[in-house]
């Protein structure tokens, strides 16, 4: 269909050029003969100067006008050898040249060609018309088809011929399979619910943070209940023409009753459904009038029809409201991050078609990604599987997957960056300074791997390994992982009697970290037990603008900055003490980084065999 559009427009641009060009050198030949011709006077001029080599008379037919071709015995100054003279008598002429007793040739008037003086001038005319007409014609049914289909949605259905996504692709995500199952078996068997007076979720709404699979989660209950699956984004609502989005609303729901059963995903709902009533924008705002329209189509078709709506955010608290109640989402499934089985599942899964050597273990992998998603892990794989083939192997070592893992969290090692053997032992006493503390305190260790290659951003890297997936931050915890943060400016100052701006990232975590303890969670004696955190009150379309004014007094602001500080502080000291009791360690560990650049875990605690027992 593509194949002949183009063919067709090329011959039409083809033959539209042909005519252009066509009259554009007809025009050219009549511009240049009129820049080539003589007034009565400019001949009597040549004539008498003696300048005419020879003139021919031709006269036109049935009429005594014609043309007289002079004929120059030399160029002119424009390089021209021949000059056209129109008259009105060519008797006229005769008599003059016969005066002057100069010759001329006047040949016999040709017979008219019908062809060229009639029905050409009218097949060029009729051309032309018709190819304006044409060109009108398919602009105009151009503009009225994108006209048309301007209020469309652009919804994708995806079909039988599909290929189907199942449960059991779906890996790490039991309790939530487990909910959505009933949404497949009321759209497998729905007369059962209707039978005793049940009502299905009109719809489910999928929250949870970026690439824990939401949508894979959404394509799987289509792929089971084999249903059409109508799947759209939320900005592909939204236009800059008022009433477009809820136009194409409406051509949503209208096509999924027409194939009902089925599925309507909204992928990033937020787009369309964050909350309204802050007057940006008017009441006209597009936003709020295509909202208006999906709360309406929602609660608007009849009972149990068999269309099923299921979106996915991971800002489920900037939706509107209205959007929340029974009756359109009633269902919220939390998707959240995998524990260390569902990561062990997800990586079986993306392990498919990637040859792993016998030395892989991918349960060691699992306990050694926490908090890592399911895209995280697949692109992790990924990652893996370039490294491979980079050195031309065929299969995936372990050693692919811990730098894969390195770069994926951290950055790529940038290992031809030139630098100084300063620079070098600044870093190296920085990152064993975060080290040791990785590995004495003991709810934030034990350490992964330890570097003074640049990477990403960074001089170096100290990579913890945690062992536990942990549901709740405990007081203690946090005041480890600020002090971990601080080990690195403290081994500076301790050895190197100066610091740098190299801890500015780690200063900056252990500062919010504290004001979060403080401010949010309520940790702090001297503040108590009030929520002073203003970060939840962002600015935004859907949310007061008035929100972002500080809550608190003077007063309470000083308390804060006070204990924010005392916390730090006594981090810092913390700090201190436990690396000058590891004096000895910090050096070997920096002199060992400086002789090989990156340690693993196993070098990096052979370093205490000979060390007191690490901290409670």
């Amino acid at each position: 269909m593509n194949n002949k559009r183009t063919k067709g427009v090329s011959g039409f641009t083809l033959l539209l050029f042909a005519v252009v060009l066509f009259a554009v050198l007809w025009y050219t030949s009549r511009f240049e003969e009129r820049d080539r011709q003589l007034s009565w006077e400019e001949f009597q001029t040549l004539v008498t100067s003696d300048e005419v080599a020879g003139v021919t008379v031709r006269q036109n037919r049935s009429v005594p006008t014609g043309r007289v071709e002079v004929e120059l015995k030399s160029e002119d100054e424009e390089g021209d050898i021949v000059k056209y003279l129109y008259v009105s008598d060519v008797n006229e002429i005769q008599d003059y040249l016969k005066e002057q007793g100069v010759n001329y040739a006047m040949p016999d008037v040709p017979e008219d060609n019908w062809l060229m003086t009639t029905l050409l001038p009218v097949l060029l005319m009729m051309g032309g018309v018709f190819l304006i007409f044409a060109l009108m014609n398919r602009q105009g049914a151009g503009a009225n088809t994108k006209a048309m289909s301007f209020g469309k949605s652009r919804a994708k259905m995806s079909t039988d011929s599909d290929r189907k996504i199942t449960f059991a692709e779906v890996a790490g995500l039991q309790e939530e399979k487990e909910e959505l199952e009933e949404i497949v078996d009321f759209l497998k068997s729905p007369k059962k619910y209707i039978q005793v007076g049940a009502r299905i979720p009109k719809g489910v709404l999928l929250v949870g943070p970026p690439g824990t699979g939401k949508t894979l989660l959404a394509k799987a209950v289509a792929g089971e209940a084999g249903v059409p699956f109508f799947t759209i984004s939320g900005s592909d609502f939204v236009e800059m023409f008022v009433g477009v989005g809820a136009s194409r609303v409406r051509d949503l729901f209208d096509e999924a009753k027409r194939h009902a059963p089925c599925i309507i995903f909204i992928d990033e709902i937020d787009a369309v459904a964050r909350m309204r009533g802050t007057g940006m924008g008017g009441g006209h705002d597009e936003r709020e009038q295509t909202l208006n329209q999906l709360l309406v189509e929602m609660d608007g078709f009849g009972v149990n029809e068999g269309i099923i709506v299921m979106a996915a955010t991971n800002r489920v608290d900037i939706l509107d409201p209205a959007i929340l109640r029974p009756g359109r989402f009633d269902r919220k499934v939390m998707v959240g991050r995998p524990d260390v089985q569902g990561r062990e599942e997800i990586l079986r899964v993306h392990a498919k078609g990637k040859p792993l050597s016998e030395e892989v273990d991918l349960k060691q992998i699992a306990q050694t990604t926490a908090g890592f998603t399911g895209a995280d892990l697949e692109n992790l794989l990924n990652e893996a599987a370039i490294l491979a083939a980079k050195d031309s192997r065929v299969f995936l070592k372990q050693e692919d997957i811990r730098k894969a893992f390195v770069k994926v969290g951290i950055g790529a090692e940038k290992k031809s960056r030139v630098i100084s053997e300063k620079e070098k032992r600044i870093t190296a006493f920085h990152e064993a300074g975060h080290a040791i503390l990785f590995h004495v305190l003991p709810d934030v260790g034990p350490v992964y791997s330890v570097s003074i290659i640049p990477t990403g951003g960074a001089g170096g890297y100290t990579m913890p390994l945690p062992e536990r997936d942990d549901m709740f931050n405990t007081r203690g915890k946090m005041l480890q992982d600020i002090t971990v943060a601080l080990g690195g400016r403290v081994a500076e100052e301790e050895v190197l009697d100066d610091i740098t701006t190299g801890a500015s990232q780690d200063i900056k975590q252990a500062t919010s970290l504290a004001k979060s303890m403080v401010t949010k969670f309520g940790m702090s004696e001297a503040v108590g037990l009030v929520n002073y955190d203003n970060d939840s009150d962002e600015v935004f379309i859907g949310r007061d603008l008035a929100h972002t004014s500080r809550g608190y007094g003077e007063n309470v602001a000083t308390t804060i900055d006070r204990e924010v500080k005392r916390i730090i502080d006594e981090c810092y000291e913390r700090a201190r003490s436990i690396i000058r009791e590891y004096d000895s360690v910090l050096h070997a560990c920096a002199e060992l980084l400086l002789e090989k650049e990156k340690i693993s875990r196993e070098e990096f605690e052979a370093l205490f065999a000979e060390e007191p027992a690490a901290l409670g």
